[in-house]
């Protein structure tokens, strides 16, 4: 990715905001701590200790001319998030806004799944936003902060994919707490909301126990679209959730996932193909 600076920020100028942005060493995280710079937000970028990627998303930031703090936190440990949300607050000034982006997922049947692999997709899916959010708005409150909370769940918010119960279950929980942070939020002037990405063209690491290629490939013919996102285009939802545009949006989701829950049955792959209704053009090239 080779960022450059917007020509001009406009509406969903952020100059003189801080951003606090957790899974930032790549993927979504980085794609979104690059949109925030390039909108006038300094950045405060974080993930797993020796997590590699995070000093370059750090240069592209600073390349933008933002200023870019990182820090580095296993938000798996949840008993520590408050300290470090007092860190950053101690580092960085006043957060503005905070994007609850980092997510972990294990593919493994109901049967399969342990204690141990259903609490850790908890503790980061969920407690980890619970207890980040919960810190950071008190800070935002104390600044007297109009803040900006925004949460990246998923499409599997909202429909359930096998293999996947624990993530499912941490995506869905985490809408329903931004509703209620919302309620609680709102007469301090803080928003907070959820970004729901469907299929995105991101790194993924693990062990799939099938053809993986045949899976994308049947996936991204279910997609309308027809393909997967690029990060860069749920940039766009984070802009208006994190900025001025989107002072009036409390408790919301935004999907952006290709219309894929838009389609409850892909249907159109076994309809004849499309047909103009208008006329064949005239000889001069118009359509009459």
């Amino acid at each position: 990715m080779s960022p450059r600076p917007a020509a001009g920020r406009g509406r969903f100028d952020l100059a003189g905001r801080t951003a606090l942005v957790t899974g930032a060493a790549g993927g979504l995280g980085r794609a979104f701590a690059v949109a925030l710079a390039q909108a006038g937000a300094d950045l405060v970028l974080t993930d797993l200790p020796g997590a590699a990627g995070l000093g370059e998303t750090a240069e592209l930031v600073r390349g933008l001319g933002r200023t870019a703090h990182t820090a580095e936190q296993d938000l798996a440990d949840t008993a520590a998030l408050h300290a470090f949300a007092d860190r950053v607050r101690a580092a960085a000034g006043p957060l503005h806004i905070l994007v609850n982006n980092a997510g972990t997922a294990a593919l493994e049947r109901f049967n399969e799944i342990t204690p141990e692999s259903w609490h850790r997709v908890m503790r980061v899916n969920l407690d980890a936003v619970f207890f980040l959010t919960q810190r950071v708005a008190e800070h935002m409150i104390a600044d007297g902060v109009p803040g900006r909370i925004v949460s990246v769940t998923s499409k599997n918010a909202l429909v359930a994919e096998a293999g996947l119960a624990h993530y499912n279950a941490s995506k869905a929980a985490v809408d329903l707490l931004t509703q209620t942070l919302a309620i609680e939020l709102a007469p301090h002037r803080i928003t907070v909301n959820s970004l729901a990405p469907g299929m995105v063209e991101t790194p993924i690491d693990g062990e799939f126990p099938f053809d993986r290629a045949a899976f994308e490939a049947a996936y991204r013919a279910r997609i309308p679209l027809g393909r997967y996102a690029t990060p860069e285009e749920c940039t766009g939802a984070l802009l208006l959730l994190a900025s001025d545009e989107g002072a009036y949006l409390t408790g919301s989701r935004i999907v952006v996932d290709g219309g894929v829950l838009a389609d409850q049955m892909p249907r159109t792959a076994f309809m004849p193909p499309y047909r103009s209704s208008l006329r064949p053009p005239t000889k001069d090239g118009t359509t009459p």
